[in-house]
């Protein structure tokens, strides 16, 4: 994802201008200057992969115990998501941590990830992130030419990058305030991408991309686009 600047990448798509995670905020960020968008995969009772933050819906039902069918229709599947993306660049993150009432040691939404991917045969446009390691480990066992990122809250950014580079994934995606411009050089080294998230401030925005940061995610990719310029 290297380029003459960051990569836009919208946080749930649009999301300062429509509901995160919808259709709508989705079909709404590249006309906003989004290159890329950034959503969230989790699976319903009956195996849907759709796209939400959180583990339960805004009603308090548990997502994992509720149908497909059962679900808000403001909640789409990840193939309805995909699709309102059109052509933008999409960082698929799988959440799949062993607090959430969704744990999936099987691994079932990464093989549905991978599959999904698979049935489109443009696998260079999309990434797969997790801050569960052993998600895109098997996302990258199951199919090596997709690229894999490491989600990680480690203040020492230098211990989160020594783990992805030694179970081979190609881009690091901390938090935007322990992306310094040490982790940033010490990872273009070694030749990972680092794409940094949430990023709202202007002067926040501009200074990662001096660093040379490879991507911004963004609630708002047109307060972006100005600071960043067209690519």
């Amino acid at each position: 994802m290297a380029g003459n600047r960051p990569l836009i990448i919208a946080h749930r798509g649009a999301s300062a201008a429509h509901p995160e995670n919808t259709v709508a905020a989705f079909a709404a960020a590249g006309p906003l200057g989004a290159d890329a968008v950034e959503l969230d995969a989790r699976r319903t009772a009956d195996g849907a992969v759709v796209v939400l933050h959180d583990d339960t819906l805004p009603d308090g039902r548990v997502l994992v115990e509720t149908a497909r069918a059962d679900l808000p229709p403001e909640v789409p599947t990840l193939a309805e998501a995909l699709d309102a993306c059109g052509d933008l660049v999409v960082n698929i993150e799988i959440k799949n941590s062993p607090e959430d009432r969704d744990f999936d040691p099987d691994e079932a939404v990464a093989a549905e990830v991978v599959a999904e991917v698979r049935r489109r045969g443009t696998p260079e446009r999309y990434l797969v992130s997790s801050f569960h390691r052993p998600t895109i480990d098997r996302v990258r066992e199951a199919m090596p030419e997709l690229g894999t990122a490491f989600l990680h809250m480690h203040q020492d950014g230098a211990v989160a990058l020594a783990e992805a580079v030694a179970h081979g994934h190609g881009a690091l995606h901390p938090w935007y305030g322990w992306a310094t411009e040490a982790v940033i050089a010490a990872a273009h080294d070694v030749g990972v991408v680092v794409n940094a998230w949430t990023v709202d401030d202007p002067d926040v925005m501009a200074r990662l991309a001096g660093w040379g940061v490879d991507g911004i995610v963004t609630n708002v990719p047109d307060v972006a686009l100005a600071v960043l310029g067209p690519r």
